[in-house]
């Protein structure tokens, strides 16, 4: 029996020394095999590959593209060029093909050297628009505008009646010679309705419900123009002291009118001033010229039938 028990003790006292080498044994194992988990160069196998993704704020924004014709920044010689004012006819420039368009509510004035006129964008100027001029005629209404260039409504003539077609005319400014402001107002009338509304802000305020147009072989000019000057004129008995608000379109009958070779079309104030009874300007009371008369050069105006 005690020979038994010193056998057990002895075989209890050896067993702590077996699970260390057991123990040991297993450590060894895993530190090998981390060991050749993180070899040099190579990453943990759990470890896990992060690529940076840029934020859309990184991203830059493309680059607006300019609208329209391309710039063009030649200099041109002004004093080779026919300027354009009332009395010029200046065949090279195009009358208006959109006569009951919109306006952009825009106008350009020419800075202080003048701007070149050109009848197409990619050609070459064929006119120049003086900053300023004795009647008017150099702030111009918009009719369509690019990111280089404005198409506008001018004074003068295409032809005079006798030789072709007189109507409004139009060209094309750089938008590096001209002031661009807006405008505060346009003038509508309509022969069929008699009526002639100024409007502001797209609110209308008749000033007349009755006046005096062109008569059948003088009629008013239809369509789009501007006012170009305001004038008073003492040798017109019939006006009766009241101002003249000229447009930029003149008959589309007649060559010249009282001796002048222009005829221009007009506001003006007249005794007889209902219906069909003028040479083809719009014979309005006091108060609808005073009216018309503080309106800015450069106002739209558009005649409808």
């Amino acid at each position: 029996m005690g020979e038994t028990q010193d056998l057990g003790a002895r075989t209890r006292s050896r067993r702590p020394a077996g699970w260390l080498w057991a123990l040991a044994a297993v450590a060894l194992i895993v530190g090998l095999v981390t060991a050749w988990m993180l070899r040099p160069g190579e990453p943990a196998a759990s470890a896990p590959v992060i690529t940076a993704t840029p934020t859309s704020s990184a991203i830059p924004s493309p680059t607006p593209t300019p609208t329209g014709y391309p710039v063009n920044a030649t200099p041109y010689d002004l004093t080779t060029l026919p300027q354009v004012k009332v009395f010029a006819v200046i065949p090279e420039l195009p009358v208006d093909d959109d006569p009951y368009g919109a306006f952009t509510g825009e106008d350009a004035t020419p800075h202080e050297s003048g701007a070149p006129v050109f009848a197409d964008p990619l050609g070459q100027p064929v006119a120049y628009l003086p900053s300023a001029y004795t009647y008017g005629g150099t702030t111009v209404p918009i009719i369509e505008r690019q990111t280089n260039w404005v198409r506008v409504l001018l004074a003068g003539r295409h032809a005079v009646p006798s030789q072709g077609n007189p109507a409004q005319i139009t060209g094309w400014l750089r938008t590096e010679d001209v002031d661009i402001t807006p405008q505060s107002a346009s003038v509508e009338v309509s022969i069929s309705s008699r009526t002639i509304d100024i409007v502001r802000g797209g609110i209308s305020q008749r000033i007349a419900t009755d006046f005096g147009w062109g008569a059948d072989d003088t009629p008013t000019p239809r369509g789009r123009s501007f006012i170009m000057t305001i004038r008073t004129e003492p040798t017109f008995l019939y006006t009766a002291g009241y101002p003249l608000v000229y447009l930029s379109v003149q008959s589309p009958t007649m060559d010249g009118f009282a001796g002048a070779d222009v005829a221009v079309t007009a506001f003006h104030y007249h005794d007889n001033r209902s219906g069909n009874v003028s040479n083809g300007c719009l014979r309005v009371d006091p108060d609808a010229i005073t009216l018309l008369a503080a309106l800015p050069l450069g106002t739209p105006v558009t005649v409808r039938p």
